[in-house]
């Protein structure tokens, strides 16, 4: 009986453990294993894919790195951790939102509480937070606050090149510039990096210099480019004021505004370059040609004058050095409109230029287009065009005469083939109009971008901005655009102020040559020395042949000097 007792006693324990085992799993599925689930769904976290490891999701939302010329890094996904909250785990809201407010100061005290206390089984409280703020949370001990590995985009230049390669979403997506154009190519995360063809020292500088002039002479806003003439890579491009791409979504709209490709102006005397092209282009005048500019230009009701009249005939390369707007009128005219418009539209001024990013602003054109209308737009009055648009249709004008087109993105082999290239004016033209923009900075109103032992040609612009009632005298778009060397043209710099105001050391003026060419210069002398450029060979002489057209100021101030002097005489008798 003994026996007997202890095995029955023997087998009830065995069968009493096996009921309670299998009644805890039976729990275990049915309770616990089921509000997991339920907590896994609420999150919204995991998709169709739930079942992929976590490292496999994560590698999803890896974007491609962005890389300038030089492969240094502009945009980088690194993997990050996320605060979220299963609020029917919190059992004291009111304290968790305290000590929370502790970690994060910048959270709002009552959002964090109102999401404590909904009783939702997920809930983001911070996205990307540091490791330290990690640890600070951990410590709390709190069961109903728990993490998720996250991928950040992050921006190691910060606001610099902010208008080019643009920023993304808090969940990945492309949100401007090159992260939005190539979205679908960077959320793939696969493949090479994206490189673009910007050098990063570059970008340094050319903001570096925007922002003095801004400052200098108090401007509202500013845009710069650097250019490579023969293949039209933009090599830097600034627009400012700017922002800070690790926060898109709070940035001011005068921020996010890209002025260099976005926005179109009347940029002034600097589109004499294209009327003075088109003459020699489509006329086959000689540079010897004379304007009597003596008199205002009268046509209707419509009268066009000079800001600083010369008060006597000048010749071709003097109606370019002083910028004179009766005489560039008068190539206009002589070009006539529908050669002027088709020169124009070759050279791509009066559609939106081809570009990477989605932010490329439409030309304002004269419509319609008559006689009036060609004499003003030989002058840049009239006309809007991006300086994006400005510097590539000046460049395909240096390189020899070859249509280039602006390029962001770097490609294996950016070289143009002349010979197979858009030809927009002959190589006699582009000579001949690279030593009018050499004698602009010589012997003109460029004189402050002049570098010594580079060969800087230029042409200065200073336009009204247009308003409601017309255009206003005291506001105005400053601008001077540089090319160098003149000799082999490599390199073409754009410096634009928007409402720039005269200063003691400007004796007052606000123009291109006082506000915008010591920036170009000042680019040019940092350019040289970062790229390791050779000062040219042929230092002097370049545009030698047309000093025979030109009258320096040592003539004129000797002319006038005579003129005086008769007209004494005469008195005296």
């Amino acid at each position: 009986l003994n026996q007997a007792r202890s095995r029955l006693f023997l087998i009830g324990s065995f069968f009493a453990v096996a009921y309670i085992i299998v009644a805890a799993r039976a729990a275990d599925v049915a309770i616990i294993q089921g509000n997991l689930n339920k907590v896994e769904v609420e999150r919204g976290v995991y998709n169709s894919a739930a079942n992929k490891s976590q490292e496999g999701s994560e590698e999803a939302l890896v974007r491609t790195d962005i890389v300038d010329r030089n492969n240094v890094v502009l945009a980088r996904s690194l993997k990050t951790s996320s605060l979220f909250s299963d609020t029917a785990m919190i059992q004291d809201p009111v304290r968790v939102a305290k000590d929370l407010k502790k970690v994060f100061p910048k959270l709002s005290y009552g959002d964090v509480l109102q999401k404590l206390q909904s009783g939702k089984r997920f809930v983001w409280i911070k996205r990307s937070i540091t490791p330290e703020q990690q640890s600070k949370i951990l410590y709390l001990g709190y069961p109903g606050l728990d993490f998720k590995t996250e991928m950040k985009r992050v921006y190691p230049q910060g606001a610099l090149v902010s208008h080019l390669v643009g920023s993304s979403g808090v969940d990945g997506q492309g949100l401007s510039a090159i992260e939005s154009s190539f979205d679908g190519l960077l959320s793939k995360g696969v493949g090479e990096q994206l490189q673009l063809t910007l050098d990063i020292r570059l970008q340094h500088v050319l903001k570096r210099e925007v922002s003095k002039s801004i400052t200098d002479f108090n401007g509202k806003a500013g845009a710069g480019i650097v250019m490579d003439v023969e293949t039209g890579e933009v090599l830097a491009a600034v627009s400012l004021p700017d922002y800070d791409p690790q926060k898109y979504q709070k940035a001011k709209t005068q921020e996010k505004f890209n002025r260099f490709s976005l926005g179109v102006y009347e940029l002034g005397s600097t589109f004499k370059i294209f009327s003075t092209a088109a003459m020699l282009e489509k006329t086959n005048s000689n540079v010897s040609k004379n304007f009597d500019v003596r008199e205002p230009l009268v046509i209707g009701r419509h009268k066009i004058r000079d800001y600083h009249s010369e008060d006597r005939i000048l010749t071709m390369p003097e109606v370019f050095i002083h910028s004179s707007n009766i005489g560039s009128a008068m190539m206009g005219q002589a070009v006539g409109t529908d050669g002027l418009k088709n020169f124009y539209k070759d050279i791509g001024l009066l559609d939106s230029a081809p570009f990477e990013i989605s932010e490329v602003g439409k030309p304002l054109v004269p419509s319609p287009w008559g006689e009036v209308s060609t004499m003003t737009a030989s002058f840049g009055h009239g006309i809007a065009v991006s300086p994006l648009q400005l510097v590539s249709a000046t460049a395909s004008i240096m390189n020899g005469g070859v249509l280039v087109k602006p390029k962001l993105v770097k490609s294996g082999d950016s070289k143009i083939d002349k010979s197979e290239g858009v030809r927009v004016v002959s190589s006699e033209t582009s000579h001949r109009m690279r030593q009018l923009l050499r004698l602009v900075v010589t012997q003109g109103t460029g004189g402050n971008a002049d570098v010594e032992g580079y060969l800087v040609g230029g042409k200065t612009g200073t336009a009204e901005k247009p308003g409601r009632g017309g255009y206003d005298r005291k506001k105005l778009i400053s601008s001077f655009l540089g090319v160098f060397p003149m000799d082999k043209p490599k390199y073409a710099v754009f410096v634009m102020v928007d409402e720039p105001q005269g200063t003691k050391a400007s004796y007052g003026y606000a123009t291109g040559g006082w506000v915008a060419a010591p920036a170009v210069k000042r680019v040019i002398s940092s350019m040289v020395s970062i790229l390791n450029l050779s000062p040219s060979s042929e230092t002097e002489g370049f545009e030698k042949s047309l000093m025979r057209y030109v009258k320096t100021k040592e003539q004129l101030k000797k002319e006038k000097q005579r003129k005086n002097a008769g007209g004494q005489k005469i008195a005296s008798h």
